[in-house]
Order: C-alpha cells, then sequence, then structure tokens
C-alpha cells in the first residue's frame, strides 16, 4: 500500500470553481482540501460563495470570494488579473480549475505568474452551440488533465485531443466510513421509514437522483408497472425544486401503470446512507450516459446491489452479475426483469452481491483514493516546473 503524500513545506494549492452551493465538483474540492491540509499544505478556495463555504474552513481551507460564475468575456479577463495578483500575494504554487469560466481566467492568471495549471473535467459539455467547443477548449490546456471516469476521458481525447502524457484518469470517490452499514444505526433508518410511509414487510426499489426527465424516472415506473408487485415500493430521492410539472406527469404515468400508491417522491435527503441502507435495489436510469455517477458507488458502499442502463459512468463502476447488473439502455423490460431477479435472490445470495458491491468500492473508488492520486498529479507538475526557468519555487511531496 502507497504511503500518504505529503509536503516537505507549506506548498499552496489553489482551487478555483464558480461556487460552493452543492454537488460533486464542490464535494470534490473541499475533499481535496482536506488532503492538502492533511499533507501539509494550504489550500485555497476561490468561488462566488455559498453554503458549503463553511465547509472548506471546517476542513482547514481558506476561501476566497471573488465572481467567478461569469461567462462574460470581460470579467472573465477581470477575474484573471484579480487570480493573479492573489497568487503573487499567497505565494500560489499550482492552481487548479474545476470549471470553465473560472478556468479562463485561472489559466490566464497561470499564464501570468508562470506556475502549473491543472484541470479536471467533472463531466461531459455540450457543444451544441457556436462557440461551445472553444470554450470548452480551457479544461483541455492544463499542464495534467484529469478526467473522473473513462467515459469522460474518451471524449477528452478524441474532441480535445488531449495527449496520454498529460491525461490522468481519476475516479470521484466515496467515503467508505460514512457510507458504511456498520456505521448506520436501525434507529436512522426506522425514522426514513416511518417518514416515508413505508410498511414494515416492503421491498424498496430506489432512484437516488435529481427530478429531471434525462434520469430516467419514467422509465422506472414503467418497469414497476410491468412487474406490479404490491409488496415492492418505487422510491424516488433527489432534489425536486422547479421540477413540480414533471412530478406531476410521473404521478399521472405512475397511475396509468396502477403503481401509484407505491410510489413515493420524496425530495432531498440528508441522510443518505440510512436511506441505502433502506432500500433493495438501487437503480440507475440515466437517459444519456452519465459522466461518472456518484450514486452508483455510494449504493455499492452501502452494500445495496445497483440495476443500472449499461452506459457511462455506471458501466465503469457496477461489474455485471458480481456486483450488481447491467442492461441495455432505455429498455424498460429488460429493467424489469433485473429488478425482479434481484428481489427474488435468496436473502443470502443477495447479501454476497452487496458484499461484493462494497469490497469493489473499497478497492477502487474511496475518497482517500481519489485524494492520493490528485496529490501525485500536482507532485508531478510541481516538479516538472522546478526544472523551467522563471518559475516559482516548490515543495514536492513524498509518498
Amino acid at each position: 500500500m502507497k504511503r500518504r503524500m505529503t509536503f516537505d513545506r507549506q506548498t499552496t494549492i489553489l482551487q478555483v470553481l464558480p461556487a460552493l452551493e452543492s454537488g460533486g465538483v464542490e464535494r470534490g474540492t473541499i475533499e481535496m482540501v482536506q488532503a492538502i491540509v492533511a499533507g501539509g499544505g494550504r489550500a485555497l478556495v476561490a468561488s462566488a460563495g455559498g453554503r458549503m463555504v463553511v465547509q472548506v474552513e471546517r476542513a482547514g481551507g481558506q476561501h476566497i470570494g471573488m465572481p467567478l460564475m461569469t461567462k462574460d468575456p470581460l470579467n472573465i479577463w477581470i477575474n484573471a488579473r484579480k487570480l493573479a495578483r492573489l497568487i503573487r500575494a499567497e505565494g500560489v504554487d499550482l492552481v487548479h480549475a474545476r470549471s470553465r469560466g473560472p478556468g479562463w481566467s485561472a489559466w490566464m492568471a497561470a499564464r501570468r505568474t508562470h506556475i502549473p495549471f491543472v484541470t479536471t473535467w467533472h463531466g461531459i459539455y455540450g457543444e451544441d452551440f457556436p462557440g461551445k467547443r472553444a470554450y470548452n477548449s480551457v479544461m483541455a490546456r492544463g499542464d495534467r488533465v484529469i478526467a473522473a471516469s473513462r467515459t469522460i476521458a474518451s471524449r477528452v481525447v478524441a474532441t480535445y485531443g488531449v495527449d496520454s502524457a498529460r491525461l490522468r484518469v481519476i475516479a470521484r470517490g466515496v467515503d467508505t466510513q460514512i457510507f458504511n452499514p456498520d456505521a448506520v444505526n436501525g434507529d436512522r433508518v426506522h425514522r426514513l421509514a416511518q417518514a416515508w410511509r413505508l410498511p414494515t414487510e416492503a421491498r424498496v426499489v430506489m432512484l437516488p437522483a435529481r427530478l429531471t426527465r434525462w434520469k430516467g424516472a419514467e422509465a422506472l415506473i414503467d418497469a414497476a408497472g410491468l412487474l406490479a408487485r404490491p409488496h415492492v415500493y418505487w422510491v424516488l430521492v433527489g432534489d425536486v425544486r422547479g421540477n413540480g410539472r414533471f412530478a406531476s406527469h410521473l404521478l399521472r404515468r405512475a397511475k396509468r401503470r396502477r403503481v401509484v400508491d407505491n410510489l413515493r417522491m420524496l425530495g432531498h435527503c440528508d441522510d443518505m446512507p440510512a436511506a441505502l441502507l433502506l432500500a433493495d435495489v438501487v437503480v440507475n436510469t440515466s437517459l444519456k450516459p452519465e459522466p461518472f455517477g456518484r450514486s452508483v458507488i455510494e449504493a455499492q458502499a452501502m452494500g445495496c446491489p445497483v440495476v443500472a442502463f449499461n452506459h457511462g459512468g455506471a458501466a465503469e463502476t457496477v461489474i455485471d452479475q458480481k456486483t450488481g447488473f447491467l442492461v441495455p439502455p432505455k429498455d424498460t423490460v429488460a429493467l424489469a426483469a433485473a429488478i425482479a431477479h434481484a428481489l427474488d435472490m435468496p436473502e443470502d445470495e443477495l447479501a454476497w452481491l452487496g458484499w461484493r458491491a462494497r469490497e469493489a468500492i473499497e478497492a477502487g473508488y474511496t475518497v482517500t483514493a481519489m485524494q492520493q492520486a490528485t496529490l501525485r498529479v500536482y507532485a508531478e507538475v510541481l516538479q516538472r516546473s522546478h526544472s523551467l526557468p522563471g518559475t516559482s519555487a516548490y515543495a514536492p511531496l513524498h509518498s
């Protein structure tokens, strides 16, 4: 096992992103703040702020408020000047961009101050508007370009020509101490079951995702109609804000499929480990390939088998027939059959499937693995920059 990476001296890493409200980009930023500080470095985060700023500070980082949500070229240029001043004033050794608008400002600032520039592609960006590919291209300009999955990496190589020397695939990770079935007591699960009006004998099939059309809730409801099992409850857990019309549409669809009495649309849940422990099966029914899909690895970390459409990130993190089941995308008949198969498995076989799922996550998809791999990327570019004239000093990382 590799030892944790540490800094020789207090190297300063600056991460930039639009804001710190919620989401995977924000969580990844905070996780890297923790890793940088734990390694003896200094972690700065620049963004427009938000409710997760306090988490940056609790992790030992420093937040610098800056209007980085802009896509306006003039404001991007103004932000570049501000970032350059910040880099010089704080002795920043490396800047890590996690989004395009802030990425352009960070790239210009890094060039002005002669420090390394790293990017992370957290998703697959659209190219449906003129100039969009050029706008996206800043994320391919890093001294190292991190892709959060092989799905993203293949797109980055094919579309933006990033060569293997600069590209690193570092999957997002799950905190297996928090998402741990042994760490969740029965009271937490019981409270959720009561709040969600789930009978004691209920079997639970759960879709943890925002309530948007592309997440495939319609496919799940159609599969529920095909199964028509009275003791199976179909639970949608995820943000409903701004999607009231779609929620009404799903209710009407569930009525037509005669499963509305067993459908629960629950909105945001603050205790996802307990929610996932309540599930017998978790599904991922995204109609388009997900860049990664954190909910899939969270479910598996909780020992819950996943049934997923066989594309995108889910196809990378679910091992068919070993940790879960993969079915052809948009095939509701196959989806229903796979869910039925999982529910009909003997209890010990289902538990064994869940155990293997957690084992696979612990082997390759933990927060610690993501943090250490990213620190190694920092070490690579810092060592390279040290050999170039006119660059700032750096502190090497040791493993």
